[in-house]
């Protein structure tokens, strides 16, 4: 992985996170690739692990900052308050082990 240019990195990041990572409404799990939210979330933590800076408070912010649109838009929840705590134990597991693999 240490010769990815940043895009495939980004792309092979984003698809890490799509594949193992979900959003719980009602017991439903929506993984993120088909909620469509994997390639901007690993757009935003990939220059964490490129600056050797990851820690699971600048995971959480980034987390919330993000905004996820209920009802076709008539409430917003952030994303961090739709990952179960699994998925966000899962999340960082999986970004330690992508950065030591870049």
């Amino acid at each position: 992985m240490a010769n990815l240019n940043t895009s495939e990195a980004i792309e092979a990041l984003a698809a890490e996170i799509g594949d193992n990572v979900y959003i719980d409404v009602a017991k439903w799990h929506l993984y993120l690739r088909d909620a469509h939210l994997h390639t901007s979330l690993a757009e935003r933590l990939y220059p964490l692990l490129t600056e050797d800076s990851l820690s699971e408070d600048q995971v959480l912010q980034i987390l919330q900052s993000i905004p996820v649109e209920l009802g076709n838009g008539r409430r917003e929840v952030s994303l961090v308050d739709l990952l179960p705590m699994q998925c966000q134990v899962n999340l960082l597991d999986l970004l330690e082990e992508f950065q030591q693999k870049m």
